[in-house]
């Protein structure tokens, strides 16, 4: 099982679209996937409970719980673990941080944004875990988003080469339980999260080429 954790100190920048679109891309692709809500909001729940597609299961718990959930899924037999958390760079986070492969940092490429995920690096390096700035919520055709990555780049961070930019299937797709790639599956939102998580899922040493058979008989 490979475990990625979404984090940020800072909310409102993506995080739970994030996690979410990456959830449903890895039960699409055939992996058997669990999202783990931490944060006490519990938006990925809701959305989960909304949602009428059986995968991915989602599940909301307190972070002291983390230890436990990690272990029921791989006992159940998970591929993937996408862990979403609250906004703040606690032991909680820490506990997250440790317990993925791969560490995503949404930000937006603004300026408050960008100078509040030092703190969330930092909370990597503790852990020890690889860690990349996603720029999520970007403007499209701007190049803010470029002076954004070099910026950080500058900084030594490590910025993922695909970008979430500001679409209307992310906000519509997620009211009643989907996401983008099934609202709009020939959108550019659709295409964005899908080459997010073929590259997310090599940096986390996701097995590749995995199909359940349940993916297997529907594309036959």
């Amino acid at each position: 099982m490979r475990t990625i954790a979404i984090i940020s100190q800072k909310g409102g920048v993506g995080k739970t679209t994030v996690a979410v679109h990456l959830a449903v891309a890895g039960a699409q692709a055939g992996y058997r996937t669990a999202l783990v809500d931490l944060d006490p909001q519990a938006t990925a729940r809701k959305w989960g409970d909304k949602r009428q597609a059986d995968e991915p299961e989602v599940i909301g718990d307190h972070a002291e719980r983390l230890p436990q959930l990690v272990e029921a899924a791989q006992s159940n037999g998970a591929d993937l673990l996408i862990i979403d958390t609250a906004p703040n760079a606690d032991r909680a986070s820490l506990a997250a941080a440790r317990a993925a492969d791969l560490i995503l940092i949404p930000c937006r490429p603004a300026a408050f944004d960008l100078e509040a995920i030092e703190a969330t690096r930092d909370l990597a390096s503790i852990a020890r875990k690889p860690a990349w700035v996603v720029l999520s919520s970007a403007p499209a055709r701007s190049a803010v988003v470029e002076e954004a990555r070099r910026g950080l780049e500058g900084q030594g961070a490590q910025v993922a080469p695909q970008v979430v930019h500001q679409r209307v299937a992310y906000s519509y797709s997620v009211i009643d339980g989907r996401t983008a790639e099934e609202y709009e599956p020939g959108g550019k939102a659709a295409e964005e999260i899908a080459a997010l998580f073929a590259w997310a899922s090599e940096q986390a040493g996701l097995q590749a080429g995995k199909q359940s058979n349940k993916t297997a008989r529907g594309r036959a």
